[in-house]
């Protein structure tokens, strides 16, 4: 049968990304409590087409699922990447999972227990070289409370939910539950899926005594992943789903640890202890 895909186009003119979206497929997950979760993803996959090509094959992309069936996961990312690149003849590839991971999580007082979803993916790409770059988003939901309204008023203060996102680069392997219980450390109070009247009260009162601006969140959040040596790159955004205003408030922090390293590196203590930067010449 006639190839019309490979079929030479006139126009000059290579294209960056082409693929399939939004398909849904069923993937394992590591899973801190139970070692695997299994869930169902919306995945992405990408490839490059040089100027010659009229199109790329679209079905090539669902067979290289089909061949993964049962072993997608982020331990086989690089191998899959490696895999859409070859299997299309491309020069890159990308590969991107979205898709909810459930945690058990007990209330704080009674202990009542229930499963709470977090939406999170994993986004892969390949080059001519060969190399690999992934990145790891979590977005976590969690309790802020306006330091500003609880100063100002006699009594009470607005709280509000909150949307948390961390993409991040990693060196090492790192529990989806770490970066999860990474920001929620960091909210006026958690989120749960079941409470009691007690747990209530107790969340209530923790927000209270907890008040954060959405510059409090992000700022909080750099802190500690600037100090977790694994991570070399991430950024970090917090909006607040505002209960008593008609807009959300918002924050952004993005830092690469590995320019950050570089910076450092040029700076030297001065004979009078005052520290300088290093001529670059």
């Amino acid at each position: 049968m006639i190839d019309v895909q490979n079929r030479l186009d006139n126009r000059n003119i290579d294209i960056d990304r082409v693929g399939i979206k939004n398909i849904r497929y069923p993937i394992t997950v590591r899973d801190r409590s139970n070692k695997m979760q299994h869930t169902v993803a919306e995945i992405n996959m990408y490839v490059d087409l040089p100027r010659h090509f009229k199109g790329t094959h679209m079905s090539r992309f669902v067979e290289v699922l089909n061949i993964y069936h049962g072993e997608i996961d982020i331990k086989h990312f690089d191998e899959i990447l490696k895999y859409i690149k070859n299997k299309l003849n491309a020069n890159s590839a990308h590969l991107e999972f979205y898709f909810p991971y459930f945690i058990s999580k007990k209330a704080p007082v009674s202990r009542s227990e229930g499963l709470l979803d977090y939406r999170c993916s994993f986004k892969g790409a390949i080059n001519g070289d060969n190399k690999i770059d992934i990145v790891v988003e979590v977005e976590v939901p969690i309790t802020t409370l306006c330091p500003c309204s609880k100063e100002i008023s006699e009594y009470g203060a607005h709280n509000q939910r909150s949307i948390v996102k961390l993409s991040y680069r990693a060196k090492d392997f790192i529990w989806l539950e770490e970066m999860i219980e990474t920001v929620e450390s960091c909210a006026s109070a958690e989120i749960y899926s079941l409470l009691k009247r007690e747990d209530e009260k107790f969340l209530t009162e923790k927000a209270y005594d907890n008040p954060s601006f959405v510059e409090d969140v992000v700022r909080s959040i750099t802190i500690k992943l600037m100090e977790d040596e694994r991570i070399s790159w991430f950024y970090v955004e917090s909006e607040n789903l505002e209960s008593i205003h008609n807009h959300n408030a918002y924050a952004f922090i993005e830092r690469d640890k590995r320019v950050e390293s570089e910076k450092l590196s040029l700076i030297v203590p001065a004979e009078n202890n005052i520290f300088t930067i290093e001529d670059a010449d």
